[in-house]
Protein backbone atom coordinates (compact mmCIF):
# COMPACT_ATOMS: atom_id res chain seq x y z
CA UNK A 1 0.00 0.00 0.00
CA UNK A 2 1.59 2.91 -1.28
CA UNK A 3 2.18 6.04 1.66
CA UNK A 4 0.75 9.10 1.69
CA UNK A 5 2.69 12.65 2.27
CA UNK A 6 1.31 12.58 5.82
CA UNK A 7 2.59 9.15 6.06
CA UNK A 8 5.87 9.90 4.67
CA UNK A 9 5.98 13.40 7.07
CA UNK A 10 5.72 11.50 10.22
CA UNK A 11 7.79 8.47 9.21
CA UNK A 12 10.63 10.43 8.84
CA UNK A 13 9.89 12.45 12.26
CA UNK A 14 9.99 9.27 13.66
CA UNK A 15 13.51 8.40 12.03
CA UNK A 16 14.73 11.64 13.42
CA UNK A 17 13.87 10.62 17.00
CA UNK A 18 11.15 12.90 17.25
CA UNK A 19 8.48 11.44 20.20
CA UNK A 20 6.37 14.35 20.77
CA UNK A 21 4.04 16.66 18.96
CA UNK A 22 2.22 19.38 20.51
CA UNK A 23 -1.10 20.07 18.56
CA UNK A 24 -4.59 20.87 18.41
CA UNK A 25 -6.46 19.39 15.85
CA UNK A 26 -7.95 21.07 12.81
CA UNK A 27 -9.84 20.01 8.88
CA UNK A 28 -6.45 22.28 7.49
CA UNK A 29 -4.62 18.56 9.20
CA UNK A 30 -6.39 15.91 9.28
CA UNK A 31 -4.00 13.84 7.05
CA UNK A 32 -1.61 14.74 9.45
CA UNK A 33 -3.70 13.32 12.12
CA UNK A 34 -4.62 10.01 10.41
CA UNK A 35 -0.86 9.36 9.76
CA UNK A 36 -0.52 10.20 13.69
CA UNK A 37 -3.18 8.28 14.56
CA UNK A 38 -1.68 5.06 12.76
CA UNK A 39 1.61 5.36 14.24
CA UNK A 40 0.58 6.46 17.75
CA UNK A 41 2.69 3.94 19.07
CA UNK A 42 5.92 5.76 17.54
CA UNK A 43 5.00 9.32 18.74
CA UNK A 44 2.78 10.55 21.20
CA UNK A 45 0.46 13.63 20.10
CA UNK A 46 -0.34 15.75 22.73
CA UNK A 47 -3.40 17.83 22.03
CA UNK A 48 -3.17 21.24 23.52
CA UNK A 49 -6.18 23.67 23.85
CA UNK A 50 -4.77 26.57 22.04
CA UNK A 51 -2.41 26.32 19.20
CA UNK A 52 -0.36 29.26 20.90
CA UNK A 53 0.42 26.79 23.74
CA UNK A 54 1.50 24.30 21.51
CA UNK A 55 3.98 26.41 20.65
CA UNK A 56 4.87 27.29 23.74
CA UNK A 57 5.45 23.92 24.62
CA UNK A 58 7.53 22.88 21.81
CA UNK A 59 9.99 25.66 23.33
CA UNK A 60 9.53 24.55 26.60
CA UNK A 61 10.10 20.67 25.89
CA UNK A 62 13.47 22.21 23.72
CA UNK A 63 14.78 24.14 26.85
CA UNK A 64 14.32 20.97 29.07
CA UNK A 65 15.15 18.32 26.83
CA UNK A 66 18.01 19.90 24.65
CA UNK A 67 15.96 17.78 22.16
CA UNK A 68 14.12 19.24 19.00
CA UNK A 69 10.62 20.69 20.19
CA UNK A 70 7.96 19.63 17.39
CA UNK A 71 4.32 21.95 17.44
CA UNK A 72 1.42 21.13 14.85
CA UNK A 73 -1.33 23.26 13.60
CA UNK A 74 -3.62 23.72 11.37
CA UNK A 75 -4.72 26.29 7.84
CA UNK A 76 -4.88 29.85 8.57
CA UNK A 77 -5.83 31.28 12.51
CA UNK A 78 -4.01 27.76 13.46
CA UNK A 79 -0.74 28.57 11.78
CA UNK A 80 -0.99 32.55 12.74
CA UNK A 81 -1.75 31.33 16.63
CA UNK A 82 1.68 30.02 16.87
CA UNK A 83 3.73 32.34 16.17
CA UNK A 84 3.87 33.97 19.73
CA UNK A 85 5.12 30.66 20.84
CA UNK A 86 7.73 30.33 17.93
CA UNK A 87 9.47 33.93 18.67
CA UNK A 88 10.11 33.04 22.09
CA UNK A 89 11.95 30.17 20.86
CA UNK A 90 13.57 32.04 18.54
CA UNK A 91 14.40 34.69 20.64
CA UNK A 92 15.92 32.42 23.25
CA UNK A 93 17.49 30.29 20.94
CA UNK A 94 15.61 27.22 21.00
CA UNK A 95 15.35 24.37 18.38
CA UNK A 96 11.03 24.16 17.05
CA UNK A 97 10.21 22.67 14.14
CA UNK A 98 6.37 24.05 13.53
CA UNK A 99 4.36 22.15 10.79
CA UNK A 100 1.21 23.97 9.37
CA UNK A 101 -1.55 22.68 6.98
CA UNK A 102 -2.32 24.96 4.03
CA UNK A 103 -5.77 25.41 2.20
CA UNK A 104 -5.84 22.79 -1.12
CA UNK A 105 -3.20 23.64 -3.54
CA UNK A 106 -5.31 24.70 -6.57
CA UNK A 107 -7.04 27.26 -4.89
CA UNK A 108 -4.23 28.89 -3.23
CA UNK A 109 -3.59 32.80 -3.80
CA UNK A 110 -7.93 32.41 -4.65
CA UNK A 111 -9.45 34.12 -1.61
CA UNK A 112 -10.72 30.71 -0.49
CA UNK A 113 -11.47 29.64 3.39
CA UNK A 114 -8.43 30.10 5.41
CA UNK A 115 -6.11 31.13 2.59
CA UNK A 116 -3.25 32.57 4.65
CA UNK A 117 0.03 32.68 3.09
CA UNK A 118 2.19 30.78 5.91
CA UNK A 119 5.35 30.55 3.94
CA UNK A 120 5.34 34.37 3.57
CA UNK A 121 3.77 34.63 7.72
CA UNK A 122 6.69 32.78 8.90
CA UNK A 123 9.43 34.20 6.76
CA UNK A 124 10.71 36.21 9.63
CA UNK A 125 10.26 33.68 12.77
CA UNK A 126 11.54 31.17 10.55
CA UNK A 127 15.28 30.19 9.44
CA UNK A 128 14.11 27.66 6.92
CA UNK A 129 10.21 28.60 5.55
CA UNK A 130 9.04 25.99 2.95
CA UNK A 131 5.74 24.52 1.21
CA UNK A 132 5.92 20.23 0.17
CA UNK A 133 4.77 20.18 -3.18
CA UNK A 134 4.46 16.28 -3.45
CA UNK A 135 5.19 12.74 -1.76
CA UNK A 136 8.68 12.81 -3.51
CA UNK A 137 9.79 16.34 -1.77
CA UNK A 138 8.89 15.13 1.53
CA UNK A 139 12.08 13.51 2.85
CA UNK A 140 14.41 16.25 1.25
CA UNK A 141 12.48 19.05 3.03
CA UNK A 142 12.41 17.63 6.67
CA UNK A 143 15.64 17.27 6.64
CA UNK A 144 16.42 20.36 5.91
CA UNK A 145 14.37 21.51 8.40
CA UNK A 146 15.55 19.67 10.95
CA UNK A 147 18.99 20.24 10.47
CA UNK A 148 18.37 23.96 10.35
CA UNK A 149 16.58 24.10 13.66
CA UNK A 150 19.04 22.15 15.23
CA UNK A 151 22.22 23.67 14.13
CA UNK A 152 20.93 27.54 14.24
CA UNK A 153 19.23 26.97 17.78
CA UNK A 154 15.52 28.44 16.13
CA UNK A 155 12.80 28.23 14.50
CA UNK A 156 11.74 25.66 11.30
CA UNK A 157 8.43 26.20 9.44
CA UNK A 158 7.10 23.68 6.89
CA UNK A 159 3.18 24.11 5.29
CA UNK A 160 1.56 21.98 3.26
CA UNK A 161 -1.36 22.09 1.78
CA UNK A 162 -4.55 20.11 2.78
CA UNK A 163 -4.86 17.94 -0.63
CA UNK A 164 -1.20 17.30 -0.86
CA UNK A 165 -1.58 15.52 2.17
CA UNK A 166 -3.40 12.65 1.09
CA UNK A 167 -1.54 12.59 -2.23
CA UNK A 168 0.28 8.82 -2.36
CA UNK A 169 3.81 7.76 -3.75
CA UNK A 170 4.07 6.23 -6.87
CA UNK A 171 7.29 7.23 -7.16
CA UNK A 172 7.44 9.72 -9.49
CA UNK A 173 9.89 12.83 -8.95
CA UNK A 174 12.39 14.60 -10.74
CA UNK A 175 15.67 13.13 -12.14
CA UNK A 176 17.83 15.64 -10.01
CA UNK A 177 16.10 13.95 -7.18
CA UNK A 178 17.70 10.60 -6.52
CA UNK A 179 15.80 8.74 -3.79
CA UNK A 180 17.39 8.65 -0.19
CA UNK A 181 20.23 11.01 -0.63
CA UNK A 182 19.49 12.49 2.13
CA UNK A 183 20.27 11.50 5.91
CA UNK A 184 18.34 11.56 8.85
CA UNK A 185 21.73 12.70 10.68
CA UNK A 186 22.97 16.03 12.98
CA UNK A 187 26.09 16.05 14.31
CA UNK A 188 26.68 18.96 16.66
CA UNK A 189 29.93 21.97 15.82
CA UNK A 190 32.38 22.07 18.71
CA UNK A 191 34.94 24.93 17.52
CA UNK A 192 37.68 26.02 19.72
CA UNK A 193 39.29 28.98 18.98
CA UNK A 194 42.76 28.59 18.18
CA UNK A 195 45.51 28.58 21.13
CA UNK A 196 47.09 32.00 20.07
CA UNK A 197 43.45 33.68 21.25
CA UNK A 198 43.20 31.66 24.33
CA UNK A 199 46.35 33.17 25.45
CA UNK A 200 45.78 36.53 24.40
CA UNK A 201 42.26 35.98 26.48
CA UNK A 202 43.73 34.25 29.75
CA UNK A 203 46.46 37.66 29.50
CA UNK A 204 43.48 40.24 29.62
CA UNK A 205 42.06 37.87 32.43
CA UNK A 206 45.73 37.37 34.25
CA UNK A 207 46.03 41.32 34.25
CA UNK A 208 42.70 41.72 36.26
CA UNK A 209 42.30 42.48 39.73
CA UNK A 210 38.69 42.77 40.05
CA UNK A 211 37.12 39.92 37.77
CA UNK A 212 33.58 39.27 37.19
CA UNK A 213 31.81 36.31 35.63
CA UNK A 214 28.64 36.89 33.59
CA UNK A 215 26.93 33.70 33.06
CA UNK A 216 24.28 33.02 30.24
CA UNK A 217 22.07 30.32 29.32
CA UNK A 218 24.98 28.55 27.13
CA UNK A 219 27.16 28.05 30.28
CA UNK A 220 23.98 25.28 31.72
CA UNK A 221 26.16 22.48 30.60
CA UNK A 222 29.15 24.16 32.24
CA UNK A 223 28.72 24.41 35.92
CA UNK A 224 31.67 22.83 36.71
CA UNK A 225 33.77 24.82 34.32
CA UNK A 226 32.22 28.20 35.48
CA UNK A 227 32.95 27.24 38.90
CA UNK A 228 36.55 26.36 38.36
CA UNK A 229 36.95 29.68 36.87
CA UNK A 230 35.19 31.46 39.83
CA UNK A 231 37.28 29.39 42.09
CA UNK A 232 40.68 29.97 40.40
CA UNK A 233 40.58 33.93 39.97
CA UNK A 234 38.17 35.01 42.81
CA UNK A 235 35.33 35.69 40.76
CA UNK A 236 31.78 36.57 41.70
CA UNK A 237 29.05 34.92 39.17
CA UNK A 238 26.16 37.20 38.25
CA UNK A 239 23.38 35.29 36.60
CA UNK A 240 21.32 36.52 33.86
CA UNK A 241 17.99 35.23 34.64
CA UNK A 242 17.87 32.48 31.94
CA UNK A 243 21.16 31.33 33.51
CA UNK A 244 19.62 31.31 36.99
CA UNK A 245 20.09 27.33 37.33
CA UNK A 246 24.15 27.88 35.60
CA UNK A 247 25.34 27.74 39.47
CA UNK A 248 23.23 26.60 42.90
CA UNK A 249 22.01 30.22 44.63
CA UNK A 250 23.45 28.94 47.67
CA UNK A 251 27.21 28.80 46.19
CA UNK A 252 29.56 31.02 47.53
CA UNK A 253 30.47 32.46 44.50
CA UNK A 254 27.33 33.35 43.28
CA UNK A 255 26.04 36.99 43.66
CA UNK A 256 22.64 35.59 42.14
CA UNK A 257 21.01 37.71 39.34
CA UNK A 258 20.97 40.83 37.74
CA UNK A 259 18.83 43.55 35.90
CA UNK A 260 15.57 44.78 37.34
CA UNK A 261 14.83 41.88 38.82
CA UNK A 262 18.31 41.14 39.65
CA UNK A 263 20.34 41.48 43.28
CA UNK A 264 22.05 45.00 44.54
CA UNK A 265 25.09 42.72 45.34
CA UNK A 266 25.37 41.95 41.40
CA UNK A 267 24.69 45.36 40.26
CA UNK A 268 27.56 46.58 42.21
CA UNK A 269 30.06 44.16 41.24
CA UNK A 270 29.27 44.72 37.46
CA UNK A 271 29.65 48.45 38.04
CA UNK A 272 32.89 47.82 40.51
CA UNK A 273 34.79 44.95 38.23
CA UNK A 274 37.59 45.79 35.80
CA UNK A 275 37.38 42.52 33.77
CA UNK A 276 34.53 40.94 32.71
CA UNK A 277 34.07 37.18 31.10
CA UNK A 278 30.80 37.01 29.29
CA UNK A 279 30.21 33.58 29.05
CA UNK A 280 27.06 32.41 26.66
CA UNK A 281 24.55 35.15 27.26
CA UNK A 282 23.12 38.28 25.38
CA UNK A 283 21.78 39.71 28.39
CA UNK A 284 19.93 42.68 26.52
CA UNK A 285 19.96 45.22 28.97
CA UNK A 286 22.94 47.22 28.65
CA UNK A 287 22.65 49.67 31.23
CA UNK A 288 23.63 47.22 33.56
CA UNK A 289 27.05 46.30 32.16
CA UNK A 290 29.82 48.40 33.12
CA UNK A 291 30.23 51.75 31.33
CA UNK A 292 32.33 50.83 27.74
CA UNK A 293 36.30 51.29 28.79
CA UNK A 294 35.67 50.68 32.72
CA UNK A 295 36.20 47.13 32.18
CA UNK A 296 38.05 44.73 29.67
CA UNK A 297 36.00 42.09 28.10
CA UNK A 298 36.62 38.28 27.13
CA UNK A 299 33.09 37.29 25.35
CA UNK A 300 32.92 33.54 25.05
CA UNK A 301 29.55 32.85 22.49
CA UNK A 302 28.40 29.71 19.70
CA UNK A 303 27.90 32.17 17.96
CA UNK A 304 30.37 34.35 16.09
CA UNK A 305 27.59 37.12 15.20
CA UNK A 306 27.03 37.81 18.82
CA UNK A 307 30.37 38.70 19.74
CA UNK A 308 30.69 42.30 20.77
CA UNK A 309 26.77 42.10 20.45
CA UNK A 310 26.37 44.10 24.39
CA UNK A 311 29.67 44.99 25.20
CA UNK A 312 32.89 46.24 23.56
CA UNK A 313 34.97 43.42 24.64
CA UNK A 314 38.88 43.54 23.87
CA UNK A 315 38.32 38.89 22.72
CA UNK A 316 35.98 36.99 21.51
CA UNK A 317 36.32 33.24 21.59
CA UNK A 318 33.64 31.14 19.40
CA UNK A 319 32.29 27.67 20.67
CA UNK A 320 30.51 25.87 23.20
CA UNK A 321 31.11 27.19 27.22
CA UNK A 322 32.07 24.25 28.48
CA UNK A 323 34.44 23.13 25.57
CA UNK A 324 36.62 26.48 25.65
CA UNK A 325 36.47 27.20 29.18
CA UNK A 326 38.15 23.72 29.61
CA UNK A 327 40.50 24.85 26.84
CA UNK A 328 40.98 28.32 29.47
CA UNK A 329 41.52 27.28 32.26
CA UNK A 330 44.95 25.63 32.18
CA UNK A 331 46.11 29.11 30.94
CA UNK A 332 44.61 31.25 33.61
CA UNK A 333 46.79 31.99 36.64
CA UNK A 334 44.93 31.25 40.19
CA UNK A 335 44.72 35.70 42.39
CA UNK A 336 45.66 34.98 45.59
CA UNK A 337 44.06 38.20 46.36
CA UNK A 338 40.03 37.25 47.00
CA UNK A 339 39.57 41.27 48.44
CA UNK A 340 36.71 41.57 45.45
CA UNK A 341 34.61 38.11 45.59
CA UNK A 342 35.15 38.62 49.36
CA UNK A 343 33.70 42.08 49.71
CA UNK A 344 30.57 40.73 47.13
CA UNK A 345 30.11 37.66 49.81
CA UNK A 346 29.53 40.30 52.59
CA UNK A 347 26.77 42.09 50.34
CA UNK A 348 25.43 38.67 49.33
CA UNK A 349 24.63 37.95 52.97
CA UNK A 350 22.90 41.20 54.25
CA UNK A 351 20.99 40.62 50.77
CA UNK A 352 19.63 37.08 51.56
CA UNK A 353 19.02 38.10 55.30
CA UNK A 354 16.88 40.77 53.75
CA UNK A 355 15.12 38.61 51.41
CA UNK A 356 15.16 36.08 54.54
CA UNK A 357 13.39 38.68 56.22
CA UNK A 358 10.81 39.65 53.47
CA UNK A 359 10.12 36.29 52.32
CA UNK A 360 8.80 35.50 55.84
CA UNK A 361 6.75 38.52 56.65
CA UNK A 362 3.60 38.02 58.13
CA UNK A 363 1.82 40.70 57.97
CA UNK A 364 -2.04 41.14 55.84
CA UNK A 365 -2.29 41.32 52.54
CA UNK A 366 0.12 38.51 52.49
CA UNK A 367 3.57 39.88 50.56
CA UNK A 368 4.04 38.07 46.81
CA UNK A 369 7.55 37.63 48.07
CA UNK A 370 6.26 34.57 50.98
CA UNK A 371 4.85 32.38 48.43
CA UNK A 372 8.17 32.24 46.23
CA UNK A 373 10.37 32.07 49.34
CA UNK A 374 8.47 29.39 51.28
CA UNK A 375 7.83 27.56 47.96
CA UNK A 376 11.49 26.37 47.84
CA UNK A 377 10.90 24.08 51.54
CA UNK A 378 8.94 21.61 48.93
CA UNK A 379 11.31 22.08 45.95
CA UNK A 380 12.76 18.83 44.79
CA UNK A 381 16.75 19.01 43.83
CA UNK A 382 16.14 18.11 40.41
CA UNK A 383 12.54 20.36 40.61
CA UNK A 384 11.99 21.84 36.99
CA UNK A 385 10.65 26.25 37.43
CA UNK A 386 8.58 27.40 34.79
CA UNK A 387 7.91 30.82 34.98
CA UNK A 388 5.79 33.34 33.47
CA UNK A 389 6.41 36.68 32.68
CA UNK A 390 5.22 39.88 35.27
CA UNK A 391 5.88 40.68 38.76
CA UNK A 392 6.10 37.02 39.72
CA UNK A 393 9.57 36.93 37.74
CA UNK A 394 11.20 39.37 39.72
CA UNK A 395 9.67 37.10 42.67
CA UNK A 396 10.57 33.72 41.31
CA UNK A 397 14.56 35.46 40.40
CA UNK A 398 14.72 37.06 43.83
CA UNK A 399 12.92 34.07 46.22
CA UNK A 400 13.28 30.20 44.24
CA UNK A 401 16.47 28.80 44.69
CA UNK A 402 18.39 26.74 42.73
CA UNK A 403 19.73 23.65 44.03
CA UNK A 404 20.87 20.36 42.91
CA UNK A 405 20.15 19.88 39.34
CA UNK A 406 17.22 21.60 39.03
CA UNK A 407 16.64 23.47 36.06
CA UNK A 408 14.72 26.94 35.58
CA UNK A 409 13.50 28.53 32.86
CA UNK A 410 11.50 31.86 31.49
CA UNK A 411 10.49 33.78 28.66
CA UNK A 412 13.87 35.42 27.82
CA UNK A 413 14.80 38.08 25.13
CA UNK A 414 10.59 38.37 23.97
CA UNK A 415 9.72 38.25 27.66
CA UNK A 416 5.81 37.39 26.63
CA UNK A 417 3.29 36.01 29.50
CA UNK A 418 1.31 33.40 29.17
CA UNK A 419 4.55 31.01 28.81
CA UNK A 420 4.46 29.80 31.80
CA UNK A 421 1.76 26.78 31.91
CA UNK A 422 2.88 25.46 28.83
CA UNK A 423 6.28 25.48 29.21
CA UNK A 424 5.25 23.42 32.50
CA UNK A 425 3.38 21.25 29.93
CA UNK A 426 6.28 20.62 27.76
CA UNK A 427 8.87 19.93 30.93
CA UNK A 428 6.16 16.96 32.13
CA UNK A 429 6.44 15.73 28.96
CA UNK A 430 9.71 15.62 28.46
CA UNK A 431 10.60 14.58 32.25
CA UNK A 432 7.33 12.70 33.64
CA UNK A 433 9.37 11.53 36.69
CA UNK A 434 10.99 15.09 37.65
CA UNK A 435 8.62 17.56 39.69
CA UNK A 436 7.30 20.57 37.55
CA UNK A 437 6.07 23.30 38.70
CA UNK A 438 4.23 26.57 36.73
CA UNK A 439 5.02 29.56 39.07
CA UNK A 440 2.79 32.45 37.31
CA UNK A 441 0.64 35.55 38.12
CA UNK A 442 -2.98 35.86 37.23
CA UNK A 443 -2.54 38.15 34.24
CA UNK A 444 -0.32 35.74 32.41
CA UNK A 445 -1.95 32.66 33.82
CA UNK A 446 -5.10 33.54 32.54
CA UNK A 447 -3.94 34.54 29.03
CA UNK A 448 -3.73 30.26 28.49
CA UNK A 449 -5.19 28.85 31.65
CA UNK A 450 -7.33 25.93 29.39
CA UNK A 451 -4.01 24.24 29.50
CA UNK A 452 -4.87 22.97 33.06
CA UNK A 453 -7.44 20.98 31.34
CA UNK A 454 -4.27 19.38 28.97
CA UNK A 455 -2.67 18.79 32.48
CA UNK A 456 -5.10 17.09 34.08
CA UNK A 457 -6.10 14.89 30.52
CA UNK A 458 -2.36 13.32 30.32
CA UNK A 459 -2.17 13.30 34.17
CA UNK A 460 1.15 15.39 34.35
CA UNK A 461 1.68 15.96 38.07
CA UNK A 462 2.33 19.43 37.33
CA UNK A 463 2.17 22.37 40.43
CA UNK A 464 0.20 25.59 39.93
CA UNK A 465 0.81 28.71 41.99
CA UNK A 466 -1.16 31.55 41.15
CA UNK A 467 0.28 35.07 42.03
CA UNK A 468 -3.14 36.56 42.78
CA UNK A 469 -2.98 40.38 43.34
CA UNK A 470 -5.96 40.98 40.60
CA UNK A 471 -3.84 43.61 38.79
CA UNK A 472 -1.14 43.70 35.71
CA UNK A 473 1.43 44.66 38.12
CA UNK A 474 4.23 44.70 36.25
CA UNK A 475 2.62 47.59 33.37
CA UNK A 476 1.57 48.98 36.94
CA UNK A 477 4.58 49.95 38.39
CA UNK A 478 6.71 51.01 34.72
CA UNK A 479 3.66 53.32 34.26
CA UNK A 480 4.20 54.71 37.84
CA UNK A 481 8.35 54.38 37.94
CA UNK A 482 8.71 54.28 34.83
CA UNK A 483 6.31 56.83 32.91
CA UNK A 484 5.49 59.21 35.98
CA UNK A 485 1.95 58.33 34.96
CA UNK A 486 -0.85 57.21 37.13
CA UNK A 487 -1.38 53.61 36.71
CA UNK A 488 -4.46 53.06 34.10
CA UNK A 489 -6.32 50.06 32.52
CA UNK A 490 -4.08 47.13 34.54
CA UNK A 491 -7.10 46.44 36.76
CA UNK A 492 -8.35 42.54 36.31
CA UNK A 493 -11.61 41.37 36.91
CA UNK A 494 -10.75 38.46 39.76
CA UNK A 495 -11.02 34.70 39.02
CA UNK A 496 -11.74 32.12 41.90
CA UNK A 497 -8.81 30.04 40.68
CA UNK A 498 -8.76 27.34 42.89
CA UNK A 499 -12.51 26.58 41.86
CA UNK A 500 -11.36 26.92 38.16
CA UNK A 501 -9.03 24.23 39.09
CA UNK A 502 -11.57 21.68 40.69
CA UNK A 503 -13.53 22.59 37.78
CA UNK A 504 -11.04 21.35 35.41
CA UNK A 505 -10.30 17.87 37.63
CA UNK A 506 -7.57 19.31 39.58
CA UNK A 507 -7.00 20.19 43.52
CA UNK A 508 -7.42 23.53 44.04
CA UNK A 509 -6.63 25.81 46.97
CA UNK A 510 -6.42 29.47 48.27
CA UNK A 511 -3.94 30.75 50.43
CA UNK A 512 -4.48 34.61 52.12
CA UNK A 513 -2.79 34.24 55.57
CA UNK A 514 1.07 33.69 55.05
CA UNK A 515 0.82 31.73 58.48
CA UNK A 516 -0.65 28.96 56.28
CA UNK A 517 1.41 28.51 53.36
CA UNK A 518 3.73 26.06 54.65
CA UNK A 519 1.13 23.84 55.31
CA UNK A 520 -0.59 24.63 52.83
CA UNK A 521 2.12 24.00 49.92
CA UNK A 522 3.02 20.93 51.68
CA UNK A 523 -0.56 19.49 51.31
CA UNK A 524 -0.58 20.50 47.48
CA UNK A 525 2.84 19.38 46.79
CA UNK A 526 1.64 15.31 48.32
CA UNK A 527 -0.94 14.97 45.75
CA UNK A 528 0.26 12.24 42.77
CA UNK A 529 -1.46 14.96 40.27
CA UNK A 530 -1.77 17.76 39.35
CA UNK A 531 -2.54 20.58 41.60
CA UNK A 532 -3.50 24.59 41.81
CA UNK A 533 -2.36 27.12 44.54
CA UNK A 534 -4.21 30.13 44.57
CA UNK A 535 -1.95 32.94 46.29
CA UNK A 536 -4.13 35.84 47.18
CA UNK A 537 -0.93 38.62 47.94
CA UNK A 538 -0.91 42.36 48.68
CA UNK A 539 -1.49 44.95 44.72
CA UNK A 540 0.47 47.26 46.32
CA UNK A 541 3.84 45.57 46.87
CA UNK A 542 6.28 46.97 44.29
CA UNK A 543 8.83 44.71 42.26
CA UNK A 544 11.67 47.83 43.12
CA UNK A 545 14.73 46.86 41.30
CA UNK A 546 18.02 45.68 43.53
CA UNK A 547 19.14 49.37 43.37
CA UNK A 548 16.83 52.18 42.55
CA UNK A 549 18.15 55.36 40.86
CA UNK A 550 17.41 58.77 41.91
CA UNK A 551 15.41 59.17 38.35
CA UNK A 552 13.66 55.82 39.14
CA UNK A 553 12.44 57.11 42.84
CA UNK A 554 12.11 61.19 40.82
CA UNK A 555 9.58 59.31 38.25
CA UNK A 556 7.78 56.99 40.67
CA UNK A 557 7.05 59.90 43.25
CA UNK A 558 6.19 62.67 40.09
CA UNK A 559 3.11 59.56 39.47
CA UNK A 560 1.83 59.16 43.24
CA UNK A 561 1.77 62.98 42.88
CA UNK A 562 -0.54 62.98 40.39
CA UNK A 563 -3.40 61.09 41.89
CA UNK A 564 -3.12 57.77 41.24
CA UNK A 565 -5.08 55.06 42.56
CA UNK A 566 -4.23 53.61 46.33
CA UNK A 567 -1.16 55.76 46.49
CA UNK A 568 -1.48 56.02 50.13
CA UNK A 569 -1.22 52.32 50.23
CA UNK A 570 1.66 52.28 47.53
CA UNK A 571 3.32 54.84 49.44
CA UNK A 572 2.97 52.91 52.88
CA UNK A 573 4.36 49.84 51.41
CA UNK A 574 7.57 51.38 49.91
CA UNK A 575 7.93 53.08 53.15
CA UNK A 576 8.17 50.33 55.00
CA UNK A 577 10.56 48.27 52.24
CA UNK A 578 12.73 50.72 52.04
CA UNK A 579 13.03 51.18 56.52
CA UNK A 580 13.64 47.10 56.38
CA UNK A 581 16.14 47.80 54.01
CA UNK A 582 17.94 49.92 56.60
CA UNK A 583 16.98 48.45 59.60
Amino acid sequence: MSKTVADILIDRLVDWGVRTIFSFPGDGINGIFEALRTRSQDIQLIQVRHEEAAAFAACGYAKFSRRLGVCLATSGPGGIHLLNGLYDAKMDGQPVLAITGHTFHDLIGTHYQQDVDLDKLFMDVAAYNERIMGPAHVRNVVDEAIKTAISKRTVAHITIPKDIQDWTSDGARSKANIPNHSADLYTEAFPLPPQSLLQQAADIINQGSKVAILAGRGCLPARKEVIALAEKVGAPIVKPLLGKAVVPDDHPYTTGGIGLLGTAPSQEVLQECDTLILAGTSFPYMEFYPKPGRAKAVQIDIDPARIGLRYPVEMGLVGQCWDVLRALLPLVQHKPNRDFLTNAQEKVHRWNQLMEERGTRTDMPMKPQVIAHQLNDVLTDDAIICCDTGTVTTWAARHIKIKGTMEFSASGTLATMACGLPYAVGAAVAHPGRQVVCFAGDGGFTMLMGELATIVKYQLPVKIIVVKNNVLGMIKWEQLAMEGNPQYGVQLQPINFADFARACGAEGYTVEDPRQVPSLLKKAFSQPGPALIEAVVDPNEPPLPGKATVDQALTFAKALARGTKDRWGIIKTVVEDKVREVV
